[in-house]
Parts: structure tokens; C-alpha cells; sequence
């Protein structure tokens, strides 16, 4: 028995798929931006998508794409539009049909719905000119023919890799144009390893009564009671406009204390180290921890906006290795 290159059979596959992708790429026109517009402006209504087979599983996957980077979207799928759940699909949506062929018989009564209401815009991506999708979609996006990767070119394969490109070409697109950044992206992804990477030291630092402040012209003495309180091992020193002046250390105390007996009747301000290193708060905390490794320091004052010398937060490396930050 001939032994089967598993292998061989992989890199082919690919190779098929990369040359459709290639294909897909050349075809990108003045249609991809009216798509991408059309969604964008879409204020008082929905998106909605909808496929069916291999094109309605990545029609729901497009829509999930779309709502993580800040277009509300929504999977309905082509089977149920016939029995009621057309009633979902309404005025000033914006209606994207997946299909290959363009003549899914589970399409068309959307198709006919989508037509009957002008209000609806009716998104067509599809590969064959002739069909009943391109011919009655408001705005029509033409994805190439493409060969199936195995034999006899019967497997949904490049073909399904080519409207999944496409429509997280279109997400990317309408997200880039919304200026979605990381910390709109971390909103819609709270929890598992993605939200951990995304959060920020807001997120982890301690605010009020919680931060260590002590007057600058306070004795030693008075600090070392807030400092014993608190039980972060810092301070963070304030002048008397409430700006931050300074930062004292558990290890800072002991040093002048071994060094100095008249330690408790010193001024603050004789001790503390000035211009301490502070972060604005929508830095993410692992770049935080990382200025804290490279800095060898466990604490950092935080700020907002540009308001550098007035600290709002503490962040504390405990914090952040407890929030498995890393």
C-alpha cells in the first residue's frame, strides 16, 4: 500500500489558497469602498449578515469580527428568514448576503424582502456576475472565481478562505476609519488573554484614600505612621497645592534611619526622592510592569491627561502580578 504524503498534500492546499488570496487581491475596487462607507454610515440602523452553508458560517464569523472592533453586527441566518425571522431585518439596515453562486435558493426570499424595502441596502458579495444577487444588490462586491483546493474542485476551500479575507479586510477597514484603538478594543474584550493584555494601569492602580500622600514639610515621624498604614511600602509626597513633590521607599527609610538618629525629626522633603516616575493611566499595565522591571522599582504614580504632577492613582507591582499581567 502506498504510503500517503500528508504533508505534500498540506503544502498544496496552501499554495492553492495563497493563489486565490493573490486573486482576491487584484480585485479590490471602488465597490470595497462603498461597502466600507455604507457601513460606517449606518447610524439609525443595523448590520446584519446572513449565507448559508460554508457562506453563513463565515458570515457569522464576519459579523463577530465587525462587532469586537466597534460595528454592532448581527448573524441571521438565511434558512429561518423564511419562517419569521425576516421581521429582524428592518428599515435603514444595511444587509450583506454571502454566496458563491449568487442563486442560493434560502437567499432569495431576502433578496426579494431587501428589494421591497428601499429603506434596506442590500450589500451583494458574491463571485458570479449573472446571479440574482449581483443583479439586484445595491452595491455589489465581486470576489473572483477561484479553484477548490483537492480533487475535483468540489470542497468549499479557497473559496470560503477568500470571503473570509474579504470581510476582515472590511472590519479592519471600517475600524481603522472609526480610529478604534486598543483601549475601545479592550471595552468589548474583558475577559481571557486578550483583556489581560489589555489592560491598562487605570484598571489596577489605587485611588484615594488608598494612595499614601504626605505633606512634604511633614516630620518623619507623622510619614512613618501613613506609611505603616498604608502598607504599600511608599509614600508619595504632595506640596501644599497638592502637586506631587517626591516618592519615599520602606528601603529609603531604613538607610537614613540606620544613618541618622535624629531620623524621625527630619523633614520629608530631606528624605524623599524627587520627580518620581509617574505613567498616565491609559498606559497598559504590562508596558508598566516593564518600566518597573527596567527601572527596579515596584511603584508607580499615575496621572491623567497631561497633568503630570498631580498623582490620581498608585500602581503597585503586587497589583499587577495579581492581575496576571505579564
Amino acid at each position: 500500500m502506498t504510503k500517503t504524503n500528508f504533508r505534500k498534500i498540506a503544502k498544496e492546499v496552501i499554495e492553492v489558497e495563497i493563489q486565490s488570496l493573490k486573486k482576491l487581491k487584484k480585485n479590490i475596487n471602488n465597490s470595497f469602498d462603498k461597502v466600507v462607507n455604507t457601513i460606517n454610515n449606518c447610524k439609525n440602523g443595523k448590520v446584519i449578515i446572513s449565507g448559508v452553508g460554508k457562506s453563513g458560517i463565515i458570515a457569522k464569523k464576519i459579523a463577530s469580527t465587525l462587532s469586537s472592533v466597534g460595528t454592532p453586527s448581527f448573524f441571521v441566518d438565511a434558512s429561518s428568514c423564511s419562517h419569521g425571522d425576516l421581521g429582524k431585518i428592518s428599515s435603514n439596515d444595511v444587509l450583506i448576503l454571502i454566496s458563491f453562486s449568487g442563486e442560493t435558493a434560502e437567499l432569495k426570499n431576502i433578496i426579494q424582502y431587501a428589494n421591497r424595502n428601499k429603506k434596506i441596502t442590500l450589500i451583494g458579495i458574491v463571485s458570479k456576475k449573472n446571479s440574482l444577487l449581483y443583479k439586484t444588490a445595491d452595491i455589489k462586491l465581486l470576489i473572483p472565481e477561484v479553484k477548490e483546493a483537492g480533487p475535483g474542485n468540489i470542497v468549499p476551500t479557497s473559496s470560503t478562505i477568500v470571503q473570509l479575507a474579504i470581510g476582515d479586510a472590511i472590519a479592519i477597514a471600517a475600524m481603522k476609519h472609526k480610529r478604534f484603538s486598543q483601549l475601545d478594543f479592550k471595552k468589548f474584550h474583558p475577559s481571557g488573554s486578550l483583556g489581560l493584555k489589555l489592560k491598562t494601569v487605570e484598571d489596577l492602580m489605587l485611588t484615594g484614600k488608598k494612595i499614601p500622600f504626605v505633606n512634604e514639610n511633614k516630620k518623619m515621624k507623622e510619614a512613618l505612621k501613613i506609611i505603616s498604614k498604608k502598607k504599600l511600602g511608599v509614600l508619595i509626597a504632595i506640596n501644599s497645592k497638592k502637586k506631587t513633590t517626591g516618592i519615599i521607599t520602606d528601603g529609603q527609610v531604613r538607610r537614613a534611619s540606620s544613618t541618622n538618629s535624629n531620623f524621625q525629626n527630619l523633614i520629608v522633603k530631606k528624605i524623599m526622592t524627587k520627580k518620581p516616575i509617574s505613567v498616565n493611566q491609559d498606559m497598559l499595565a504590562a508596558k508598566a510592569l516593564a518600566l518597573m522591571n527596567n527601572k527596579k522599582i515596584t511603584s508607580l504614580c499615575v496621572y491623567s491627561d497631561k497633568k503630570k504632577y498631580k498623582t490620581i492613582g498608585i500602581l503597585h507591582i503586587h497589583n499587577i502580578l495579581k492581575a496576571n499581567v505579564h
